[in-house]
């Protein structure tokens, strides 16, 4: 993948992430959607505003999911802080993107406690991949990649093996 569409695809994630922010503020004022139709409707926005093509939208929106997800299992199972789920300060993200995930994870709690048996506690994460903050641990060697903000997940840099977990300081 080129760098000009890595790039797109980053920036594309901490907008959706901002929309979605801002869909589930919207929300508190008005009767609750679901989480996955104001997920759809910033994927449809990106579209739309011709930022990204619909495979694009729908890629990014899928990162976006299973990082939310993510946390907000984490969170619920081990009723820990969200710079636990980090694997370090959450003061040491960079950007509104970390306050986005917080937000959007603490104010769906009860939506997600649905999926809980569908979850992601297994989910895999693979090289090329966008990801949120947060640290990831290869599967292989256990070395851990920490993401102040959206990146690209890159091979491991020590046995440079490409498929990851999400890695938090409690055992879930």
């Amino acid at each position: 993948m080129n760098d000009s569409i890595q790039d797109k695809l980053l920036q594309a994630y901490d907008t959706m992430m901002k929309r979605l922010h801002d869909a589930v503020e919207l929300a508190e004022k008005h009767a609750i959607p679901t989480i996955d139709e104001h997920l759809k409707n910033a994927q449809e926005k990106a579209i739309e505003l011709g930022e990204l093509t619909r495979e694009e939208a729908g890629k990014v929106a899928g990162y976006l999911k299973r990082d939310l997800d993510d946390v907000s299992v984490y969170l619920h199972e081990t009723q820990e802080e969200f710079s636990q789920w980090l694997s370090f300060e959450s003061t040491l993200v960079e950007g509104k993107v970390g306050e986005w995930i917080s937000s959007v994870a603490d104010k769906t709690q009860l939506e997600w406690d649905k999926l809980t048996l569908q979850a992601i506690k297994g989910k895999i994460y693979h090289s090329g991949e966008v990801t949120g903050p947060g640290t990831l641990q290869c599967i292989i060697c256990e070395q851990t990649l920490n993401f102040k903000k959206t990146g690209h997940i890159p091979p491991c840099p020590k046995c440079h093996k490409t498929e990851f977990k999400r890695h938090t300081k409690t055992k879930i």
